[in-house]
């Protein structure tokens, strides 16, 4: 795969139709996942693998994995498996594996971009020119330069680091909280701050980026009450997982002033319905959930699901990285980073 290739759409197929039909299989692509009427309800009894990207997701609840009674391996197109219920796949001895570090970079790419245009209220500013205004006092009023900030991250793996270390150069003050805490030689290496729980790390910085996987432990951690532990006007950067905040919680912070901006490009569900509080909130950047979707990355995890398909069909093991769940409970990447539980609720 080349990138500049658009792979990962229903017309890209992720490059494999002819791998597939060649070996005798059979590749059905749809964008149609949600309700008892869509493509995805009706073949999901016949198949025997799932491929779903984590910005499309075919959200599989313990309900629809017990439909899919030949189902055996589950593939992430991506980072990110929480669309599947891990506790009902491993109760049914469903192989789950995503692509890790296929888009880690791209990810850390865009919070930084996500932080910088809060902070310099980019967006507010060039919607002033597309409005054809040139009010630089207007525009410069919550415009601020992020050199000697606090911020901080919810998380130091793959992104989480991969942000510190992209933002050292800008002369901020770094902190990260994580329950694997990194190396002193690191620590010391980008000036960091260790917290032992999020909310000692809130109360210092003057923005905070989630980069922690979506399980059980971590659903609505950012509710009302936690988001209030945060300084006042403090941004909140998400490009983990929507359901990690509390969607009103958010709004209503933004309202009060108590969050100067909120940006992220991760929803719940997703796509999210038109009335969603996150497309209407004040001093937001959304977009559609596209971070770690770029034509690079693209590439990169169309590679790492045909390596899973050839393990799988050749009987060679699935590299312990890529693997969530195997023989009904969490393994690889799965056991070091998610919880075994339910977070699809509420996707239909």
């Amino acid at each position: 795969f080349k990138p500049g290739e658009l792979l990962g759409s229903v017309t890209g197929e992720l490059g494999l139709r002819k791998f597939l039909e060649s070996q005798g299989h059979s590749l059905v692509v749809t964008s149609s996942k949600d309700g008892c009427d869509s493509v995805f309800e009706k073949e999901l009894p016949d198949a025997e693998i799932v491929i779903s990207q984590p910005f499309w997701p075919a959200y599989l609840s313990a309900e629809r994995l017990a439909k899919a009674s030949q189902l055996k391996l589950c593939i992430t197109a991506g980072v990110g498996s929480d669309h599947i219920d891990l506790a009902a796949a491993c109760m049914k001895g469903i192989t789950v594996a995503e692509v890790t570090y296929c888009n880690s970079i791209s990810v850390a790419e865009h919070v930084v971009m996500m932080i910088l245009s809060l902070v310099r209220n980019y967006l507010p500013s060039h919607a002033k020119v597309m409005e054809g205004g040139w009010d630089i006092a207007d525009c410069v009023s919550q415009a601020y330069d992020i050199e000697g900030m606090h911020v901080g991250t919810v998380a130091a793996g793959r992104i989480g680091l991969a942000v510190l270390e992209r933002l050292k150069p800008f002369q901020v003050h770094l902190h990260y909280t994580d329950p694997h805490r990194l190396s002193k030689e690191l620590e010391e290496k980008l000036n960091l701050t260790y917290h032992g729980n999020v909310d000692s790390m809130l109360q210092v910085c003057d923005v905070v980026t989630i980069n922690c996987p979506l399980h059980v432990d971590s659903e609505h951690m950012f509710n009302r009450e936690r988001i209030q532990k945060m300084k006042r006007g403090a941004y909140l950067i998400n490009t983990a997982r929507g359901k990690i905040c509390d969607a009103d919680a958010v709004k209503e912070a933004l309202q009060e002033g108590h969050l100067a901006g909120y940006a992220g490009d991760v929803w719940f569900p997703q796509p999210p319905p038109k009335d969603h509080p996150w497309r209407h909130m004040p001093r937001h950047g959304m977009t559609p959930h596209i971070s770690g979707t770029t034509l690079s990355a693209q590439a990169r995890y169309a590679a790492g699901v045909r390596e899973i398909l050839e393990c799988y069909f050749t009987g060679q093991p699935i590299r312990t990285e890529y693997l969530i769940a195997k023989d009904g409970k969490l393994a690889g990447a799965g056991a070091h980073s998610y919880r075994e539980g339910n977070t699809t609720e509420g996707f239909d």
